[in-house]
C-alpha cells in the first residue's frame, strides 16, 4: 500500500434481513480529511480495495459542522459525528459501522425516530393555543439563560442512547437526551406550566427510574451537555412530585401505585 493511502473498513448489509458483509477501500490522504470526506471519495469511486466494484456506501448527513446530529456512527468502535472525526486523529485502518441501538436501513443509516417518539411520550414541546400573537412571553433571568442554554445544544445525534447500557431490547428506557430535554422545558416560564405531566411521563415505563447513572451519556456527548446534571435533577423532580401527590391523596389504591413502588414510597 502507497505511504499516502489508508485503509477505512466498512460494515455494510443492503438492509436489516440482509446478510452482513465488510469491505475495505483505500483512501488517498490529503491533510484536515474527515470520514465524511472518506465516504465521499469512495462515492466518487465505489472500488473496494481488492479492485472490485461495488456501490456507495449509504449513511445521513446534512450540515456537516457537527450541528444536525445527523452523521453519528461507530468510528473505532466509538460513537462520534463523522464530520468532526479527522482522520489525522485516528487509529488506522478506520472501522466505521451503524449505530446499534436503533433499527438499520442500509449500510451506516439507521432509524432513529424512537427519539422523537420519545420527546412525544415525555410531552417535551409547549402547548399553544393558536398561531396568532399573544404578545411577549414571560422573560428568563440571566442566571437561568446560562444554566439552560447548554441544555439546548442537544443535537438529537442518538450518541448518549448507543453508549448507555440501560437502552437496549428489553427496555423502554428513554435515554438521557430526553431526559435532559425534559429538564430544559421544566426550567422554562413557560414549560414549567406543563412540568406535572411531563414528571407524570417520567414516571412511567421507561422514565428516570430505568436510569443506572452509568454515565457514560456524558463522556459521548459532541455538544458537552451536562446530561448527568440533568439526570440528577429529573430524579429530583420526581421524588418531589411523587411525595407531594402522596402527600395530597386520600388513602386507598391510586393509579401511581406502582411508580411509587419503584421509586421506593410505599403508602
Amino acid at each position: 500500500m502507497p505511504e499516502n493511502t489508508f485503509i477505512v473498513r466498512i460494515k455494510r448489509q443492503a438492509g436489516p434481513d440482509e446478510a452482513v458483509r465488510w469491505q475495505e477501500f483505500e483512501i488517498r490522504y490529503r491533510p484536515h480529511l474527515n470520514v465524511i470526506t472518506c465516504l465521499r471519495d469512495i462515492a466518487e469511486r465505489p472500488v473496494t480495495r481488492s479492485g472490485d466494484g461495488t456501490t456507495p456506501v449509504t449513511y445521513d448527513a446534512n450540515c456537516l459542522e457537527e450541528v444536525c446530529g445527523a452523521c453519528a456512527m461507530l468510528i473505532n468502535g466509538y460513537p462520534r459525528q463523522a464530520c468532526s472525526a479527522l482522520v489525522d486523529n485516528l487509529e488506522k485502518p478506520i472501522c466505521l459501522e451503524p449505530l446499534t441501538k436503533f433499527p438499520l436501513i442500509r449500510d451506516l443509516q439507521v432509524d432513529r425516530s424512537i427519539m422523537f417518539e420519545n420527546l412525544k411520550r415525555m410531552h417535551c414541546w409547549v402547548p399553544i393555543d393558536g398561531t396568532y400573537a399573544i404578545g411577549a412571553g414571560p422573560r428568563m433571568s440571566p442566571e437561568d439563560q446560562e444554566v439552560g442554554y447548554p441544555m439546548a445544544r442537544c443535537i438529537t445525534c442518538g450518541n448518549c442512547l448507543e453508549i448507555c447500557p440501560k437502552v437496549n431490547e428489553h427496555t423502554q428506557f428513554v435515554g438521557a437526551a430526553i431526559i435532559n430535554q425534559v429538564r430544559l422545558f421544566n426550567m422554562h416560564p413557560t414549560g414549567k406550566m406543563h412540568a406535572r405531566e411531563r414528571l407524570e411521563a417520567m414516571m412511567g415505563p421507561g422514565g428516570i427510574q430505568d436510569c443506572d447513572n452509568a454515565q457514560n451519556c456524558v463522556k459521548v456527548c459532541p455538544k458537552s451537555i451536562p446530561l448527568t446534571e440533568s439526570n440528577n435533577e429529573i430524579n429530583r423532580q420526581v421524588l418531589k412530585h411523587a411525595i407531594w401527590d402522596w402527600l395530597n391523596f386520600s388513602e386507598g389504591p391510586t393509579e401511581r401505585s406502582e411508580e411509587w413502588k419503584k421509586l421506593g414510597i410505599q403508602k
